[in-house]
């Protein structure tokens, strides 16, 4: 009898036929999502995208603590009552209290020592529980440490106090910028995510005006109503939040389409032409499935690995330039000033002035960036920088009260420069340049970084300004300077054009290692399957652009 053939499974060619027509209609919508960003227009976003618009500043609008916070400290030193209550007597001709620099580095730092465990926190739960979850989480534990600070009887708990809200405050700075550049499409993530800058002017802002008020005051009230004006925030942010939407990305990544797509109605106007949600959320499901074949897993190692390397080394250094172009200089700009001989009052008021002109610079670089690249926006602003940091160490050399009001009027040119370029373009560049997967944990590494090297910028920048420390006085303008042409070098050879590129562009672009001088001018197609780039016009192969790196 003979043997019967062993039963083999058969593949079902209706099956096939049908999964293939199905990746086929997603990566038809996927392209028509991705074509109708690039021809959406500034108008249309605004009228497509109102409420995610409004969540997405809601959000960010938690970071207007921490401007706040870092500002206030530095003004803090310039008031009297302050430094009797927390400094030590330094001349007892005059009677005159200061808070050391050592104490000073130790309040400064211990705010970043604790942002870097509120980063940690943050990434592991967005990714866990999602960016509207930690947001709440990390509201609730500010309003319970600010009575640290409120309450500190002396400096030792009020740098405790700075440690604990340093937890909160690392997790908006690691959520806002995720969130903001996820909610809404390529033309409005420039504006939502440079938006986070506004927010920390509007607290530098509010910090100067309470100061402004609470100086002349010789009693307790001159330093606690201050500290209590940050019980302002947390409460209506968090219910708030109780009605915001999660970001479609992190429901997709988590494999929750239904979801996603109710997050992206949510996020958009009901019945706008020209908008399908499906073929967004398409294009959405293609750059993560993208990214999925590009790398295995979301965790941290991760981001040193393979083409996340190169973007988590280009994030981590685009946050460290804003710590090293001398911009530490005006979080201290009413100290600074006292110290250069100019009356506590007026250098309140002249801060005033700062942050006010600063919050037009940011609203300046909204117009700015609709029509230049970030890349050429940073590196101008970074040059800038350089050559006020210069006039400014220039100006330290002059002994009369013209030199010191000359001063003042750089360090507010200084402002609006850095609040018109720099400063803003960051928060776009570290959400767009970090792959959509991996984007959360690759701010955290790179905020983590930041406060970091902020830490050894606080030291510095302590030592330089106390007068019983170094005393350096305006001259500390000379040290920056040189650390900020440094930055301007590195940001001229590595950091990308990502202007006008989506994020399934910028993927191809980072998997091929187009060199980040060539970044605006390369073609890229992220729906071809043999993913080939062309460079202003002509073919590239795989080989070529390997080479080009």
């Amino acid at each position: 009898m003979a043997e019967k053939d062993p039963q083999v499974p058969m593949r079902d060619s209706t099956t096939t036929a049908g999964d293939d027509f199905r990746k086929g209609a997603t990566l038809t919508e996927a392209r028509h999502a991705a074509d109708s960003e690039h021809k959406m227009s500034l108008m249309k976003a605004l009228k497509l995208y109102p409420k995610a618009i409004g969540w997405s500043v809601l959000l960010s609008s938690t970071l207007i603590m921490e401007g706040y916070d870092l500002a206030l400290l530095g003004s803090l030193y310039a008031s009297p009552a302050f430094n009797q209550k927390y400094g030590e007597l330094v001349d007892p001709a005059t009677g005159k209290y200061a808070v050391s620099a050592a104490w000073q580095s130790g309040l400064s730092n211990g705010a970043r020592a604790g942002e870097i465990f509120g980063l940690i926190f943050a990434g592991w739960a967005s990714d866990r529980w999602g960016y509207r979850f930690t947001t709440q989480a990390s509201l609730l534990m500010m309003c319970a440490f600010i009575f640290v600070l409120f309450f500190a009887p002396n400096v030792k708990i009020l740098v405790l106090g700075e440690v604990l809200c340093g937890i909160p405050w690392g997790a908006f700075q690691s959520v806002t910028p995720a969130y903001a550049s996820e909610v809404a499409p390529m033309v409005l993530r420039p504006y939502l995510t440079t938006f986070i800058n506004m927010c920390w002017v509007i607290g530098q802002f509010f910090a100067a005006a309470v100061n402004k008020g609470s100086v002349g005051r010789d009693d307790q009230w001159a330093y606690r109503i201050p500290f209590a004006v940050q019980w302002v925030w947390p409460v209506p942010i968090f219910i708030g939040l109780l009605f915001a939407p999660e970001s479609p990305w992190w429901y997709v990544r988590h494999n929750r389409k239904e979801d996603a797509k109710k997050s992206l109605l949510r996020l958009t106007s009901r019945n706008q032409p020209g908008f399908n949600a499906d073929e967004t959320l398409a294009m959405i499901e293609h750059t993560n499935e993208m990214e999925k074949n590009l790398k295995e897993g979301v965790r941290f190692r991760d981001c040193f690995k393979g083409i996340d390397l190169r973007r988590t080394e280009i994030v981590v250094g685009i946050w460290l330039v804003q710590t090293l172009g001398g911009q530490n200089l005006m979080g201290y700009f009413s100290y600074f000033m006292v110290q250069a001989g100019m009356d506590p009052q007026n250098s309140f008021s002249l801060s005033m002035g700062q942050y006010a002109l600063g919050m037009v610079g940011t609203a300046g670089s909204w117009f700015l960036m609709s029509r230049v690249g970030r890349r050429r926006i940073h590196f101008s602003g970074l040059c800038a920088q350089l050559v006020l940091l210069i006039v400014v160490g220039g100006l330290a050399f002059g002994d009369d009260v013209a030199s010191v009001w000359a001063i003042g009027g750089v360090l507010i040119a200084f402002t609006f420069v850095y609040d018109f370029a720099v400063g803003p373009v960051t928060y776009s560049l570290v959400s767009e340049l970090s792959s959509t997967r991996l984007k959360a944990k690759t701010i955290v590494l790179a905020r983590a970084a930041y406060n970091a090297s902020n830490i050894f910028v606080n030291v510095m920048t302590n030592y330089q300004l106390s007068s019983s420390a170094w005393n350096w006085g305006a001259k500390t303008a000379f040290f920056w300077a040189g650390t900020c042409l440094i930055s301007a070098v590195w940001v001229f050879f590595r950091l990308p054009e990502p202007k006008d590129r989506t994020y399934a562009e910028l993927d191809v672009l980072f998997e091929k290692k187009v060199p980040a001088r060539k970044f605006a001018k390369t073609k890229v197609d992220p729906f071809d399957l043999k993913r080939n780039v062309r460079s202003d016009g002509a073919q590239k192969s795989i080989e070529e652009s390997d080479k080009s790196y």
